[in-house]
């Protein structure tokens, strides 16, 4: 199925899917339960953002490392500002917010080299 759509799309179907999984994750912080609904969004829409970026980046430069990498950078460069901001309670999840984020990044990076229809080129 994810060969068929073009590189911006696969990034965007599997960074929505991998963000929605990452946020998913905060259940098992008692304490940060009762945000789960902004959570699973705002990993979503975080997901999906650096699945975009992603995406346009593999249409340019068709290398499985800097895809990688790149995506690595997206997932955070969309995280760092959510993971920096503290709680309610004053506490900081730098560490379990970012490093997730960046997985996931990564991940997409990978998907949008390897799967998704290259652009044809253009006839003139």
């Amino acid at each position: 199925m994810l060969s068929k759509l073009n590189k911006p799309m696969v990034g965007v179907v599997m960074g929505a899917l991998l963000g929605f999984l990452d946020g998913s994750t905060a259940w098992f912080y008692p304490d940060v339960r009762p945000m789960m609904v902004t959570i699973l969004v705002g990993s979503t829409l975080k997901g999906l953002v650096a699945g975009l970026a992603a995406g346009f980046f593999a249409r340019k430069f068709r290398s499985m490392p800097l895809g990688i990498l790149a995506g690595l950078l997206f997932g955070f460069l969309v995280t760092y500002p959510v993971a920096s901001q503290p709680t309610p309670e004053g506490k900081y999840y730098l560490l379990e917010i970012l490093i997730p984020g960046m997985l996931v990044g990564a991940l997409v990076g990978f998907a949008t080299q390897r799967y998704g229809k290259a652009p044809e080129p253009a006839r003139s």
